[in-house]
C-alpha cells in the first residue's frame, strides 16, 4: 500500500484538538496487514452547518456531541427526506474532510475506503475538479464529506488517492410495498460499492441518504459492459420504459454518471413493447446484480 499523505489525530482527540490539515507524510511502520474498517456515509449537511468554513484542506474527528456542537450549528432538516441528526458517540466517531475554498462549482471530495492494522487507521480519500465539458458557475464553495467510523484509540492518518469519479446507481422499487426489500439502491464505483439506506419511493437524490460501503474495486467498469448501446446513446437524458409501478408491479432504476452527464432510466418490471431484447436483458442484469449485492 503506497502511503502519501497523513493526518495524525488520536493523541489529540482526548483533549479536543480535532481540526488539522491534510498534509505531511504517512508513517512507514506498517505494523502488520491492513484490514477494512466499516464506515457509514452520513449526510451531516441535512441537519448541521459548519460554524466556520476551512479556507484550506483540513479534517475533523468528532468524538462527542459537545465537540459536534462546538464546530457545527444544528438546524431543521433541509433535505427532501427525513434525516436523523443523532450520532451514537458511545460507539462512533464522526470523520469530516474538507477541500478548502473553491471559486466555482464542480469540485468535490470523497472518502473511498478506511483500513487499519495493529498501529493505525488510514482514511483513503480523493478530490476532483469539474469534468471536461461541465458547466460551472462562479461561486465560493467548500466541498466536504462525512462518515461515521467505529470508536478507536488508534492514530488516524489520511491518504490522498487518485480515482475515477464516474459511477452507476442501480435499484429496484415498489410503491405499495412495505419492508426492507421494497427499495434496494446501490452505487457502483471503481473503488467501492455503496448501499443507500431507507430510500424513499420516488426520491432519488442519493446524496441525502446514509450509506454503508463495501470495499471492492472495478465494479463500475465491470457493470458498464452490461449497458445497452441505446441507453449509452441517451447521454444525459431521462427515459422511462413502460409504466413502472402503475399497477404496483414495481420497476428497475438505472443512473449513469459519466463526466459531466447524468443519464436516468426507469424500466417497468413488466416486459413492455418499448423494451428491446437488449433492454430486457439489461433489466435482468440489474436485478441479478442486486441479488448478489444483498448476499
Amino acid at each position: 500500500m503506497k502511503l502519501m499523505k497523513k493526518l495524525m489525530l488520536s493523541l489529540f482527540i482526548a483533549f479536543g484538538f480535532s481540526a488539522c490539515s491534510l498534509n505531511d507524510d504517512l508513517p512507514q511502520d506498517t505494523c502488520g496487514e491492513y484490514t477494512n474498517v466499516p464506515f457509514t456515509g452520513f449526510p451531516l449537511d441535512c441537519n448541521y452547518t459548519l460554524k466556520e468554513q476551512f479556507p484550506n484542506p483540513a479534517a475533523l474527528i468528532i468524538n462527542s456531541q459537545e465537540k459536534l456542537n462546538q464546530y457545527f450549528t444544528q438546524h431543521a432538516n433541509s433535505c427532501t427526506v427525513a434525516s436523523d441528526p443523532n450520532i451514537n458517540f458511545t460507539n462512533n466517531f464522526l470523520v469530516g474532510i474538507f477541500s478548502g475554498q473553491k471559486t466555482t462549482t464542480g469540485y468535490g471530495i470523497k472518502i473511498t475506503s478506511i483500513v487499519e492494522n495493529n498501529c493505525q487507521i488510514i482514511v483513503n480519500f480523493y478530490e476532483h475538479g469539474p469534468s471536461t465539458g461541465e458547466v460551472t458557475n462562479p461561486a465560493t464553495t467548500y466541498p466536504a464529506d462525512y462518515v461515521l467510523i467505529p470508536k478507536t484509540t488508534k492514530p488516524v492518518y489520511f491518504n490522498r488517492t487518485t480515482e475515477n469519479k464516474d459511477n452507476i446507481v442501480i435499484g429496484t422499487f415498489y410503491g405499495e410495498c412495505s419492508g426492507s426489500d421494497c427499495q434496494q439502491f446501490y452505487q457502483l464505483n471503481d473503488y467501492n460499492t455503496l448501499k443507500f439506506l431507507d430510500v424513499a419511493n420516488g426520491i432519488y437524490e442519493f446524496g441525502q441518504y446514509k450509506n454503508t460501503a463495501t470495499i471492492k474495486r472495478g465494479e463500475y467498469t465491470l457493470f458498464l459492459k452490461n449497458v445497452p448501446t441505446e441507453i449509452l446513446n441517451l447521454k444525459g437524458q431521462t427515459k422511462t420504459y413502460g409504466s413502472p409501478d402503475s399497477a404496483d408491479q414495481g420497476g428497475v432504476y438505472f443512473e449513469l454518471h459519466q463526466g459531466a452527464s447524468t443519464t436516468k432510466i426507469y424500466i417497468d418490471n413488466t416486459d413492455t413493447a418499448d423494451q428491446s431484447t437488449e433492454v430486457k436483458a439489461f433489466k435482468k442484469a440489474i436485478k441479478d446484480k442486486i441479488v448478489l449485492l444483498k448476499i
